[in-house]
This record gives structure tokens, C-alpha cells and sequence, in this order.
């Protein structure tokens, strides 16, 4: 296990989306979409889970699925949201930004 870097230049983010994945949850939350207390049950249930490991691959499945469970999404819709990201990524140039709207099935 390797050790807290807490030295000034340290990343917090390893990654821009685990950012603002960071800042989704705390905008809801502001908003009272839900209470930390049920943010922290959703992501406990998370870590808990079978590739939990991966921290912030398991806060946007809490994500996810908190906003499944409040019927602010469906499953459905998330993952086909998900379908078209990965239609972009495979469509954008690298080096340039994913975005939806390089996503080929959505001009076809």
C-alpha cells in the first residue's frame, strides 16, 4: 500500500474525470438532491463491492446508482450515456477533448 502524498505539489485527481466526478456529488448534494449520510451509504456500498478497489470508479457508481434509486435517471439512460462516451472516445482524435457530440450515432 503506498502512503499518502501530502507534499504541496501532490495531485489530489489523478484523472480531470475523477474531478469532476468530486464536484457532481458535492453540487447535488448542495442542492439536497440527497444527504451525505445517503451519499455515504451508496458509496460504502460501492467499495464494498467486487472491483471496489478502484476509488473513484466506485464514487461514480454510487453516483450512478444514488441517482437511479432518487428516479432522477434510469439505468437505461445511464447506460446509454455511457454507450455514447465510448463512441466518442473511439471517434476524437487523440489529444483532442471527448466530446458527445463526436459521437457518430448521433448524426446518423
Amino acid at each position: 500500500m503506498s502512503r499518502l502524498d501530502l507534499s504541496p505539489d501532490a495531485r489530489v485527481f489523478a484523472e480531470p474525470w475523477q474531478a469532476e466526478a468530486f464536484a457532481m456529488v458535492v453540487a447535488l448534494h448542495e442542492r439536497g438532491l440527497f444527504s451525505w449520510s445517503q451519499w455515504a451509504d451508496a458509496l460504502s456500498t460501492q467499495v464494498k463491492a467486487p472491483g471496489g478497489e478502484n476509488y473513484y470508479a466506485a464514487w461514480l457508481a454510487a453516483l450512478e446508482s444514488l441517482l437511479v434509486s432518487l428516479n432522477v435517471t434510469a439505468t437505461v439512460e445511464v447506460d446509454a450515456l455511457a454507450e455514447a462516451w465510448q463512441r466518442a472516445a473511439h471517434a476524437t482524435p487523440h489529444g483532442q477533448p471527448i466530446l458527445l457530440e463526436n459521437d457518430p450515432a448521433r448524426s446518423a
